[in-house]
């Protein structure tokens, strides 16, 4: 069947196909939040000037089959600045499928009508989640690409959830979980559960981009509230998607006050664990892991299926939920050189380093295994592993 393309400039055009697009969300099995209108259009909202909004579109007779938004921008590499193409949403969205139902063809000319619409260096696509034990169907312009990378982002743990958590947790995480309940009930905190509507959003999210604000993250400028951009989209994404009734909060009060959180989207039984932070004061309180907790409590009650961690450090990751998984999910980030001379330029970078690196890796340890050698006492290692810097 003829597949038929179709340009939009915004998701909230007259021409926006919202209805056909709805239901091509119900159609792709991996779909999360990130996918959704309410998301993609607080993103829209919230691009920079000199970035713009192109939506590609393919029909098949009246039957929507592909919907990629993609932001045009410039960005700087080694120094030089290159025409670069993203999903609508980075860095912000933790994990998105890829909204295709397209052959191998089809996805080969949706390509091509890229490159000719919007010339650039690099198409990177991050955080796409594929079906398990499924050929992606972006293998298909790997070979259609001057260079084509496809690279794990990272492991993500998630959990099932289960009649066991009924029961304490065994092991080395009981004890830390015990003293934390100790230290909460010491001080007089409180748990508290939210679902937030549009209503109440505005001042929910309020209080969480106060305490992230004076958080680690907030001191750091990594936090999902870190600059106004970032809050904007904050703002309209997670209003939007509390009247949709998709919003979950886990607070820890101390009177009345809020010192500790942990914010997340419930979508189809799956809670992603999207951010948290807490006031310094408290950190020794243990309060993420208690917490998380909760948040199994919670599932527990209302026979929620899954709890993710939706996006981890892919080395080094300290995720309580670790200590809780049940499985993995990997987020892969596809990119795809042009063959255009930036492109072509692009492209050989990134071999030419590929086939540096275990070189340069070798240079780097032989003085190390050297130094190890000649000293007659062994060293301490006391390089901290860097944390994980979780949204």
């Amino acid at each position: 069947m003829a597949i038929r393309f179709q340009w939009c400039r915004s998701l909230g055009a007259a021409d926006f196909p919202v209805s056909a697009y709805e239901q091509l969300l119900t159609q792709v099995a991996d779909a999360t939040p990130f996918n959704s209108l309410a998301w993609l259009q607080a993103a829209e909202f919230a691009l920079l000037p000199e970035q713009q909004l192109h939506v590609l579109l393919g029909w098949q007779d009246q039957a929507l089959c592909l919907c990629l938004p993609l932001i045009s921008g410039r960005e700087r590499i080694g120094g030089l600045r290159f025409r670069v193409l993203h999903h609508l949403g980075f860095p912000m969205t933790d994990r998105i499928a890829l909204l295709a139902r397209l052959d191998a063809e089809d996805m080969g000319q949706a390509l091509m009508q890229i490159r000719q619409h919007l010339p650039h260096a690099l198409l990177q696509l991050n955080e796409v989640i594929e079906p398990i034990g499924e050929q992606s169907v972006l293998s298909a312009w790997m070979a259609l690409s001057s260079t084509g990378e496809r690279r794990l982002s990272c492991r993500v743990p998630v959990h099932l959830i289960n009649d066991s958590d009924r029961q304490e947790i065994s092991g080395d995480p009981r004890y830390k979980l015990r003293r934390a309940r100790k230290r909460i009930a010491a001080c007089g905190a409180e748990i508290r559960r939210v679902t937030p509507d549009a209503i109440s959003m505005g001042q929910l999210l309020r209080t969480l981009a106060d305490v992230e604000a004076v958080s680690w993250k907030g001191e750091e400028g990594v936090g999902i509230f870190a600059d106004p951009r970032r809050h904007q989209w904050m703002n309209h994404a997670f209003t939007a998607l509390a009247a949709q009734g998709l919003v979950r909060v886990v607070l820890l009060e101390l009177n009345g006050e809020c010192i500790s959180y942990r914010l997340g989207l419930l979508d189809q039984g799956r809670l992603y664990d999207y951010n948290l932070a807490f006031l310094p004061q408290h950190a020794d309180l243990g309060s993420g892991r208690v917490l998380l907790e909760e948040w199994i409590r919670w599932g527990l009650d209302e026979n929620w299926r899954w709890i993710d961690a939706s996006r981890v450090s892919l080395n080094n990751s300290n995720h309580q939920l670790h200590e809780r998984m049940t499985g993995l999910l990997e987020h892969w980030r596809w990119s795809f050189y042009s063959w255009q001379p930036d492109g072509l330029l692009l492209g050989f970078a990134l071999r030419l380093w590929k086939s540096l690196k275990p070189w340069l890796g070798q240079r780097k340890t032989k003085p190390t295994a050297a130094t190890s050698s000649s000293s007659s006492k062994p060293q301490e290692n006391t390089h901290a592993s860097p944390s994980d810097h979780q949204r």
